[in-house]
């Protein structure tokens, strides 16, 4: 079944490929990647009541998903993405490996965006581990995704294992890291400003001063 339905998905893209517009998105995602040129609206709008059937059927069509994420196109991959978000609540961890599978390649910081709140979302007690475990990887993006899995979880969000994974990627020369800790800790100042502003002026001569500059932008 996911071999048709990646073929038709696949020939529904091409057909609305815009040459012009793809070498502007390629440009822009620092040609690690290859696109249709296919924008958000419309692209959604072509899987759409695809997700919408599978919601309803509550089913999940991993084979689907394998084939679009091993194609070379861009947009495919941010279907993955989507698809996931929209089954959010049936992904438990026995889909783990499968979503790392996945987030440790294709890596751009497009899509390792989706993956730390579609892994940070399962509830399950063993993600507080996992991401502790993420937090020291030798892959940069996993680091990523650790420190940004709670974004958006406000009163919810666990500040000791917050601090410990931040703790764990100071020093970092990595942009991608140092913006990633500005902005847990921006998001969070959103509802404790006190901890953050604490976090900061304790731990101000090993955040880097991107990190600074980002966590400080409300308070």
């Amino acid at each position: 079944m996911g071999t048709i339905r990646f073929q038709h998905l696949q020939k529904t893209f091409e057909e609305k490929e815009n040459p012009q517009q793809a070498k502007k998105m390629a440009a822009y995602m620092k040609h690690h990647f290859d696109f249709y040129g296919i924008q958000t609206p419309e692209r959604r709008l072509i899987y759409k009541s695809l997700i919408a059937e599978d919601k309803k059927a509550k089913i999940m069509d991993w084979q689907l998903l394998d084939l679009a994420w091993n194609s070379p196109k861009r947009e495919l991959h941010y279907f993955v993405c989507d698809y996931l978000k929209a089954m959010q609540s049936r992904l438990n961890y026995d889909h783990v490996p499968q979503l790392l599978t996945y987030a440790s390649t294709n890596q751009w910081w497009d899509s390792i965006d989706h993956f730390d709140r579609i892994l940070g979302k399962i509830a399950d007690a063993r993600i507080p581990q996992l991401m502790l475990d993420l937090s020291v990887s030798d892959d940069m993006w996993m680091r990523r995704i650790a420190i940004d899995h709670q974004l958006g979880e406000k009163e919810k969000t666990n500040t000791q294992l917050l601090e410990t994974i931040i703790l764990n990627n100071l020093g970092s020369k990595e942009f991608f890291i140092n913006k990633a800790i500005g902005w847990s800790l921006r998001d969070y100042s959103k509802v404790n400003p006190d901890w953050v502003t604490a976090f900061i002026t304790k731990n101000q001569k090993l955040l880097a001063p991107l990190s600074i500059r980002e966590a400080s932008k409300y308070l």
